[in-house]
C-alpha cells in the first residue's frame, strides 16, 4: 500500500537504458577525458553569450563562435556559410588531428581541401536557445562522421546521437528547452520555420542533461531549464540515483571515480 508514495521514474526501464547506452557509446568514443575536465554546462546566459551584436549575420557568427568554443572544435576546419550559399549536399572531406579529437591541445595534422561547412536558419535569430541547440546538434554529427562510430541502432538513430552527443558536449539545457514547442496560441506567436527538429522527447533529453550533469557536479543543470522541466529534472536526478548506486557497468563506474577523483 505504501507504494502509492514513491516517486515515479521519469523513464521507463527500457527507454532509461537505451539513454544510457547512448552515453556511453559518446563516453567511449568522443573523448571521456575532455569530457570531464573541460566540458562545460552551457546555459542560456549572458556569462556564456555577451556578444553585442546588431545583424543576423553578427547574431549567427557569434552564437557559431561560442558553441564551437564550448564543443572544443576551436582547432576543426569548419566554417559558418550562409543560407543562400549553402550546398544541400555536401561530402564530408578526410580530415585527421594527433593529440585527441577536442580541445586546444589536439593538432590538425592532415587538413580538408576545403573547410566543413556549416549554416543556420535565419527564422531562428530571434530564438536563440534553438540556434544554439541547432549549431551543436550539426557539430555533434560532424564529429560522429570524422570518428566514424555508429551509435547503438546504427545509421538510423544517427539523428538521436547527434542531439545525444550534443548534450554530452554540455548543450543539454538548450536541447532540453528546445524539445517541444507549443503550437497553441495566435498565428503571429508560433513560427514553426524556427523550431528545430528534435530527435529525442523532453523527457529523454531531460534525462540524459541530468546524467551528463550528475558528472558536472558544481552545474546547477536545472537552474536555466523552463519551468515545468525543472520537475522533470528532480525526477530524473532521483532514478539516476538509483541506477548508478547499483550499476555493474565498468565504464560508468570509472567514470564515476574519476568525476570525484
Amino acid at each position: 500500500m505504501l507504494s502509492i508514495f514513491k516517486s515515479k521514474p521519469l523513464l521507463e526501464d527500457a527507454e532509461s537504458q537505451s539513454i544510457m547506452e547512448l552515453f556511453l557509446w559518446a563516453v567511449e568514443h568522443f573523448d571521456s577525458e575532455y569530457f570531464l575536465q573541460h566540458t562545460q554546462i552551457v546555459q542560456p546566459t549572458e556569462q556564456f553569450f555577451p556578444d553585442r551584436v546588431s545583424s543576423v549575420e553578427e547574431m549567427a557568427g557569434s552564437v557559431f563562435q561560442r558553441v564551437k568554443e564550448y564543443a572544443g572544435l576551436t582547432k576543426w576546419p569548419i566554417q559558418l556559410t550562409p543560407p543562400q550559399f549553402m550546398q544541400l549536399q555536401q561530402t564530408f572531406p578526410h580530415f585527421s588531428f594527433a593529440h585527441g579529437i577536442r580541445g586546444e591541445s589536439i593538432e590538425l595534422v592532415q587538413a580538408p581541401l576545403q573547410p566543413v561547412s556549416v549554416s543556420y536558419n535565419p527564422n531562428q535569430i530571434n530564438q536563440p536557445q534553438d540556434l544554439v541547440a541547432s549549431m551543436a546538434g550539426s557539430m555533434a554529427l560532424m564529429l560522429i562522421h570524422q570518428v566514424g562510430k555508429l551509435p547503438p541502432g546504427g545509421q538510423q538513430n544517427l539523428a538521436v546521437a547527434a542531439d545525444v552527443l550534443a548534450i554530452f558536449m554540455g548543450f543539454g539545457t538548450m536541447l532540453c528547452n528546445t524539445a517541444y514547442h507549443f503550437r497553441g496560441g495566435c498565428g503571429s506567436c508560433y513560427n514553426p520555420y524556427a523550431n528545430r527538429q528534435a530527435a529525442l522527447s523532453e523527457q529523454e533529453s531531460v534525462f540524459l542533461h541530468a546524467l551528463v550533469c550528475h558528472f558536472k557536479p558544481t552545474s546547477q543543470g536545472g537552474k536555466h531549464l523552463k519551468p515545468h522541466l525543472k520537475s522533470m529534472y528532480k525526477q530524473a536526478e532521483k532514478q539516476l540515483k538509483q541506477i548508478l548506486q547499483s550499476t555493474p557497468d565498468p565504464l560508468l563506474l570509472a567514470l564515476e571515480d574519476r568525476s570525484r577523483a
